[in-house]
């Protein structure tokens, strides 16, 4: 059986009187079945240099990843913002279907399922018009 796992960990020495760490593991398997995903766009990266709103996962399309997921099978989202943090104004809005669900800052990124049904486009727009990196990757069976 094939084994795809996501970890993470949060640590901190800040936020509370003593300094904590909590961590988890996740194996990603196919929609209602112990089966593992072994489906992958692979890593990529998209290169943009407006604030206009952008698709980056487009369930319309009759090829590829969103011909392939639908809402009813499993699909995990990989996101990270590439750029600096510069001075915290610059991040990118995350959206689905054009409802902000976050926003990445320098640095950040974000792990999420996505059910990739009509209308669940994975979008985002920068909130400034210099270059900005995002990389990314979907799991899915």
């Amino acid at each position: 059986m094939a084994t795809t796992t996501a970890t993470i960990t949060l640590a901190s020495t800040d936020i509370a009187d003593n300094a904590f760490s909590i961590s988890n593991t996740a194996t990603l398997t196919t929609a209602d079945t112990d089966t593992g995903i072994v489906e992958t766009t692979g890593l990529a990266r998209k290169k943009f240099t407006n604030a206009s709103e952008f698709i980056l996962l487009d369930h319309g399309l009759a090829q590829g990843i969103a011909a392939d997921v639908t809402a009813d099978k499993s699909a995990k989202v990989y996101l990270k913002n590439m750029n600096d943090r510069g001075d915290g104004t610059k991040y990118v809005a995350v959206l689905i279907n054009s409802i902000e669900i976050g926003r990445l800052y320098g640095g950040d990124w974000m792990f999420f399922p996505w059910s990739g049904g009509s209308g669940k486009d994975v979008e985002f727009t920068a909130s400034d018009t210099t270059e900005t990196t995002l990389e990314y990757m979907v799991f899915y069976e």
